[in-house]
């Protein structure tokens, strides 16, 4: 049946208008909610987090609506891809494997990982402040690697599921360590508590939360400050390979928000120091 054009015109006119520059389309972004300051899951079961407050300030300058979804870590890329959600920032660190399933926007973050042991095993930690990047290494990387292959050697680490710790470990060590793999960050801070496991790889920023706590003071930060190698060169927004166009839209966003300074001052109110793509380079 066809509608008269007069009456087209009457409905129209009652359809709202979207702002001028506002795009139609909402997205999803899926954070895991277990890893804080990265990202967490507050008492409401609201994501908060650094990431959190990195997605709305991009979707503010993309003028696009955006709404924040929990998802599982070691699920959270087969979901991106069958269409559960749009974006995922989760403190996901760009890597090869990954971007041959998946896209990623340029750095928003750059960040360091480090191990930590129970401290009654009374082992020498060794520099801690020590910082050896994984993509070139040379006598004094080899000498770090060396030196933690024999000091953890028999000792059993924590790592959290599919993550590019899991796979360090593997690379560096899994030949001398025993490594248990966990399906969050939470179950592994509980057995590295309860001393069922020696001690743990994982991001620096959410063990130095941890270690503030109760619950943590009987570890401590273990061996170099590690980055590149598996973990790439940073941290960045993953999305399907056929979503170009909400790629280059974050790809601009992060450009002006790392420029006029907004990516550091949310790095030093969550994380207290600068960790802006800037900071790293």
């Amino acid at each position: 049946m066809r509608i008269p054009l007069a009456i087209a015109f009457a409905i129209a006119s009652l359809t709202p208008a979207l702002p001028a520059g506002a795009s139609e389309r909402v997205i999803s972004i899926a954070s895991e909610g277990a890893s804080p300051p990265w990202d967490g899951t507050d008492d409401k079961g609201e994501l908060y987090g650094y990431d959190i407050d990195v997605g709305r300030e991009l979707c503010r300058r993309i003028t696009i609506k955006c709404t924040f979804v929990p998802q599982d870590w070691d699920g959270i890329i087969p979901a991106l891809l069958v269409g559960k959600f749009d974006v995922i920032m989760s403190g996901m660190a760009i890597t090869e494997k990954r971007k041959q399933s998946i896209a990623f926007s340029v750095p928003y973050a750059s960040g360091f990982n480090q191990f930590v042991v129970r401290k009654e095993l009374g082992l020498d930690p060794g520099d801690i402040r020590q910082k050896v990047n994984l993509s070139t290494i040379g006598d004094k990387e080899k000498a770090a690697i060396d030196r933690l292959r024999a000091t953890l050697s028999g000792k059993a680490i924590a790592v959290l599921r599919s993550s590019n710790s899991e796979a360090v470990v593997k690379q560096l060590m899994g030949d001398v360590v025993t490594i248990r793999s966990y399906d969050s960050l939470d179950n592994m801070k509980l057995d590295l508590a309860a001393g069922r496991v020696d001690g743990g790889l994982a991001d620096y920023f959410t063990w130095r939360d941890f270690l503030e706590t109760s619950s943590g003071s009987g570890a401590a930060f273990f061996g170099p400050e590690l980055k590149g190698g598996l973990w790439g060169p940073g941290v960045g927004a993953g999305m399907r390979k056929d979503d170009t166009e909400l790629l280059a839209k974050f790809n601009a966003a992060i450009d002006a928000a790392t420029k006029d300074g907004t990516i550091k001052a949310l790095s030093l109110k969550w994380f207290k120091t600068d960790i802006s793509p800037a900071a790293s380079n």
